[in-house]
């Protein structure tokens, strides 16, 4: 997700009281278990802001393990939500499910440029988009949100944990290239730390960023282009 913070005043606490427990709410349908099946589609996803108004959302969608690229849709939509911190989900979901709609191909899992569990509470993006679509989802994330761990290895392939304060596991610290900053990979709903990681490794090609969102990414910047 491109962390995009405008300008502005505070948000209103009540707006952020009923997100807060609407979140809360959600974190009760998160449920983090293995795939029954190895996956034949893999989607990602990518929410940015062509203008301080507007949220593009992209969905790409590739077969497994093979990586061929099968399908991209994108959606642009009004920005309802002003950026409050631990709730960027309200922000961009709603865009990214009606960008989900356009997909003729459903994807067996999804990949999320965001965190799963890895949250304050427990529920980002990754988790939100899980419980509202009811997929397999897990994020992959460039920037530590929450949790405490040591850098891996410099080495492609490199994994540290990723632990709250009490040493509860809330995702994997993964180096995708050597001696590049590394991604924050942690389960969203109906995935386990272990598949999401292993399917962030399968995704490698030689980027830092495994290949369903960084063509998620890629694909955001020539449709702005179309939009223009």
């Amino acid at each position: 997700m491109a962390y995009y913070r405008p300008p502005g005043p505070a948000p209103d606490p009540l707006i952020v009281r009923e997100l807060t427990h609407q979140q809360d709410a959600l974190r009760t349908r998160t449920r983090l278990e293995p795939l029954a099946q190895e996956p034949q589609f893999i989607a990602g996803c990518d929410s940015s802001f062509p203008t301080p108004e507007t949220v593009l959302s992209v969905f790409v969608v590739l077969r497994f393990p093979s990586l061929e690229l099968v399908e991209k849709v994108y959606h642009v939509g009004p920005v309802t939500l002003p950026y409050i911190p631990g709730l960027l989900a309200f922000r961009e979901a709603p865009n990214l499910l009606v960008a989900y709609e356009k997909l003729r191909q459903k994807p067996d899992i999804i990949m999320v440029d965001g965190h799963g569990i890895a949250h304050p509470r427990r529920m980002g993006i990754a988790a939100h988009l899980g419980v509202e679509l009811n997929l397999p989802t897990f994020g992959v994330a460039k920037q530590r949100l929450t949790g405490l761990y040591a850098e891996p290895a410099l080495t492609k392939g490199s994994i540290s944990p990723l632990t709250d304060k009490q040493g509860a596991l809330l995702g994997e610290v993964i180096r995708s290239k050597d001696r590049v900053n590394p991604l924050f990979v942690s389960p969203g709903h109906r995935c386990d730390q272990a598949t999401a990681t292993r399917l962030t490794l399968a995704c490698l090609r030689g980027y830092k960023l495994p290949e369903p969102t960084r063509l998620a990414d890629h694909w955001a910047e020539e449709f702005k282009k179309e939009i223009r």
